[in-house]
């Protein structure tokens, strides 16, 4: 008998169109001669619809080949597996992980705790930090309406306004600086500062994704990424190099700028990759992760130092996206990798 897998995909976050193309990604690889594929899509409004047709997934605005799915509950308990495909809010960030755990449905990827702390850059970073595993400075603000709080390493808080914000952050920081929302994905809301002017238009901007801003220095140096796989057994994949076409590797550079690339495996030496390696297994089991990950970081032009960027719990799958491109690099074929996610569900 096939067993009955639901791939949810959309989502009301800014990332429901790479969502998309991540899900039929993973549709057209998918075993069918294993599997029986229930494709789910979430609109950006929160409605959710089955996805009829079996060929490939395609959503246009009118929302063809779907049908709205009237008890959302009953129709996940049909189910054998969950294959959640949402990056972002309100499907990377726990929330649909806990509606998982409510139904005591099985699903691919990581828990409440990792995917909600994996999401909020700011909480990802006091996490590090405990673990030691080195950073690039950062500063860590919130915003109400047109004021900005402070918030420093022992959580004491000191409300300004943006221009003070700027001073400090010129103090402590200096530039380059990068500037991000610190719940979003895919490099939406992000911006790189180079002077006061641009820091405090960069810092205004990331306050229309997310009411916790991170400003973090700017590292000259490779941008690199590692894949991550298991539960307690973790296998790590090799280190790929983003050459970005853009300054950095921004949404547009990811998903719409065709001079961006990767390098698989990234021009680094042999002790660098180890290193990375066992840093990206580090840093997925101090935030508890389960399944997979993909871990990035910087190495620094000048020391060859290695510094974690971020963690992505949900990392995109598109024919383009890294995590399955790193694992088909030693040998774990797009389809193959599929098997052993789902395998994790049950290992754990």
């Amino acid at each position: 008998m096939k067993m009955k897998i639901g791939l949810i995909f959309g989502g009301m976050s800014t990332e429901n169109e790479v969502s998309v193309m991540s899900a039929n990604s993973i549709f057209q690889n998918l075993d069918k001669t294993k599997y029986e594929v229930y494709p789910m899509y979430i609109s950006k409004k929160g409605d959710w619809y089955r996805y009829l047709a079996q060929d490939q997934i395609e959503i246009d605005e009118k929302l063809s080949n779907t049908e709205k799915i009237g008890n959302i509950i009953e129709y996940l308990q049909a189910l054998d597996v969950v294959f959640p495909v949402l990056h972002g809010l309100y499907g990377e960030d726990g929330t649909i992980q806990g509606l998982f755990e409510l139904l005591k449905k099985p699903y691919v990827g990581c828990g409440v705790l990792a995917s909600s702390v994996g999401m909020d850059k700011a909480y990802t970073k006091i996490i590090f930090d405990r673990a030691n595993i080195a950073q690039a400075p950062y500063i860590y603000l919130k915003k109400c309406k047109d004021r900005y709080t402070y918030v420093d390493k022992e959580f004491n808080e000191k409300k300004m306004q943006i221009e003070e914000a700027v001073e400090i952050i010129e103090k402590e920081i200096g530039f380059p600086a990068f500037v991000k929302p610190s719940n979003s994905g895919s490099s939406v809301g992000i911006n790189k500062a180079k002077t006061k002017e641009e820091l405090k238009e960069a810092i205004q901007y990331a306050g229309k994704f997310d009411n916790k801003i991170l400003i973090e220095k700017g590292i000259q140096g490779k941008e690199v990424e590692c894949a991550v796989l298991g539960n307690e057994d973790v296998k790590a994949s090799c280190v790929g190099e983003i050459k970005p076409a853009d300054e950095f590797y921004s949404y547009d550079a990811k998903y719409q700028n065709e001079n961006s690339r990767t390098i698989i495996p990234a021009e680094i030496n042999e002790e660098t990759s180890d290193e990375i390696r066992k840093l990206a297994v580090k840093a997925f089991k101090a935030i508890d992760g389960k399944g997979l990950s993909r871990v990035d970081f910087f190495v620094e032009d000048k020391t060859n130092k290695v510094y974690i960027n971020e963690i992505n719990t949900l990392p995109g799958f598109t024919k383009i996206s890294m995590y399955p491109k790193l694992f088909e690099a030693v040998g774990i074929p797009y389809s193959a990798l599929l098997d052993k996610l789902i395998e994790t569900v049950w290992d754990r």
